[in-house]
């Protein structure tokens, strides 16, 4: 049997919170796993108050912050000014003990923020790096950093190697996941001077196949692709915006004319596997790898269900001891870049 998991969620982060928080954590919640809802009381109590006749409404617990951090605020700034907003009071919950992992679908750099500050880095961690889990024609394959270090070293890169094969090992279930340096070339010596002075430490990392390169994401070349945070957040952006592309041209296919309407009608099942396929929902965020919890990113305008995928990526994590691993593994002295 499953032991119990905790996880604080940020009712009140979103585009579209607290409905939408408040329908996730109560469609999420049960026996197993039970859900902090942080924020303003007022707002979210009469919410789940409406919901009590599903079952999950009697394992979410609100937990009141009155303040809250809008997405027109600088982030660090907002965090250490609103001490009571909703998203410092979740990472606040996992620092104690009360959560195991903390999820908001607000202001990333809020998010990313507050987890550092109150839950810390894990001892040897240089930088907390973002990991984006991405479909690939291999199955999902996991991306990191995608965003939280614009500039990076090399060594930031080993560790993020480091704590990305952990995780596609705990929640993406792969035993011995491959791992690859994004680059503009396959061959050794090609790309950036960080890439170069990083290949030499990445080979130390078990399952290190090299460079990749960008068309590699979606070949699932690599289970873990490992870059810096500008070069990672234009990839993961591009792979956003190519999907949305892909099925706006689609739609506008299949619709132009008779013909294209009846051979749509008769593909619509495959069209809508593929999209489930590859919908960022299923996953429902992104992780903050290196601080002393599970720290889960979602969508600003994430649906409930993106709200269940993002809580269970968190529990999910919690139950395989990822942060536990890290701390094991990265407990010695970070490797020193090559002069």
């Amino acid at each position: 049997m499953n032991r119990e998991i905790v996880v604080a969620l940020d009712g009140m982060g979103g585009d579209r919170a607290p409905d939408v928080t408040v329908q996730g954590a109560v469609d999420v919640a049960g026996p197993n796993l039970r859900v902090l809802l942080v924020g303003d009381r007022d707002a979210l109590a009469p919410r789940l108050d409406a919901l009590t006749a599903l079952p999950g409404a009697a394992f979410v617990e609100v937990v009141h912050a009155p303040d809250k951090v809008f997405s027109s605020e600088d982030g660090a700034r907002a965090v250490r000014s609103k001490p009571e907003s909703s998203v410092v009071v979740a990472c606040q919950l996992v620092r104690d003990g009360r959560a195991q992992g903390a999820v908001s679908l607000g202001h990333t750099g809020a998010m990313m923020a507050a987890a550092t500050l109150h839950m810390r880095r894990i001892k040897g961690v240089q930088r907390p790096g973002i990991a984006v889990v991405l479909p690939s024609r291999a199955g999902f394959i996991v991306l990191v950093d995608a965003g939280a270090n614009a500039d990076a070293r090399p060594e930031h890169l080993l560790q993020f190697a480091i704590m990305g094969r952990l995780f596609a090992q705990g929640v993406l279930g792969d035993p011995a996941p491959k791992v690859g340096l994004l680059s503009i070339g396959e061959e050794e010596g090609r790309g950036s001077e960080l890439v170069q002075q990083a290949t030499p430490l990445l080979q130390q990392t078990p399952g290190f196949i090299g460079n990749v390169e960008g068309r590699d994401i979606p070949r699932g070349t690599a289970r873990v692709v490992v870059t810096d945070g500008f070069t990672g957040n234009v990839a993961l952006k591009l792979y956003e915006g190519s999907a949305e592309f892909l099925f706006a041209e689609i739609r506008g296919a299949v619709s132009e004319t008779l013909v294209g309407r009846i051979g749509g009608l008769l593909v619509r099942p495959s069209i809508r596997r593929m999209r489930h396929r590859l919908d960022p929902e299923g996953v429902g965020g992104a992780i903050l790898l290196g601080v002393q919890g599970l720290a889960v990113i979602g969508h600003g305008s994430a649906s409930p269900t993106a709200v269940v995928n993002a809580i269970h990526t968190a529990a999910r994590g919690a139950r395989e001891d990822v942060v536990g691993r890290l701390t094991a593994e990265l407990a010695a002295p970070p490797a020193s870049a090559p002069a």
